[in-house]
């Protein structure tokens, strides 16, 4: 295995203690001890191309009126894409999540699959959703969830250099260690939309900077 990332324990200890400061709004909203595997996967395909500070509202209104795949299934279509209006795309979410929900129940017993190319079986459930799904849903740290604060906050570290998602997830499984694999998600997630911003990073806040080369940062505050 490559060596790990310089000063990669340096560098999540001080994201932790940063990370306290910030709420996480999906988390907030649904609450942490009641998320089962398919809140987790829903909730992630609500977030998709859609900011967590509307996700989150939206998924609590979703999961008081259904919480499970059996419950899902049976909304009437148009008043799921009412309930879910306000994220991007709601159309498409609602008739995915109808679908999966469908499968769910006639497949799989109404359970999540706790295997990731089962989940990717699934249309409309890519990596980054099958990751999130795995990790935080069945808890088994096998992967990395990626978005794009964990593509950018990686590549400006250094860590990897690679063009999307997907490159990053596979590049980070190989030099970080495995025991951070179920953390950084959450902490880069929570750096990148609070200090770290993709497009004009507040690098005279970050708590983090002695240990970051900024590679690509072209302004910064």
């Amino acid at each position: 295995m490559p060596k790990p990332p310089k000063n990669i324990d340096k560098i999540i200890s001080l994201l932790k203690k940063e990370a306290k400061n910030f709420a996480n709004p999906i988390v907030t909203e649904i609450g942490e001890e009641t998320r089962s595997p398919f809140m987790v996967l829903i909730s992630c395909l609500l977030s998709l191309r859609t900011q967590d500070k509307t996700t989150g509202p939206v998924a609590k209104r979703l999961f008081d009126m259904a919480k499970t795949p059996q419950e899902i299934a049976k909304v009437p279509l148009k008043k799921l894409q009412k309930i879910i209006m306000p994220v991007n795309f709601y159309i498409t979410k609602s008739k995915r999540m109808k679908e999966i929900s469908r499968i769910l129940v006639e497949k799989y017993n109404g359970k999540v699959p706790d295997d990731f190319d089962e989940l990717m079986k699934l249309k409309g459930v890519g990596k980054k959703t099958a990751a999130i799904t795995m990790v935080y849903g069945h808890n088994k740290a096998d992967y990395i969830p990626v978005d794009v604060h964990v593509h950018v906050l990686a590549n400006r570290l250094g860590w990897v250099k690679t063009k999307n998602a997907e490159q990053t997830m596979e590049e980070l499984m190989k030099v970080v260690p495995k025991k951070y694999w179920y953390d950084l998600n959450d902490l880069f997630v929570a750096h990148g939309q609070n200090i770290c911003l993709t497009n004009s990073p507040f690098c005279s806040k970050c708590k983090i900077r002695e240990y970051c080369p900024r590679i690509g940062v072209i302004r910064s505050r």
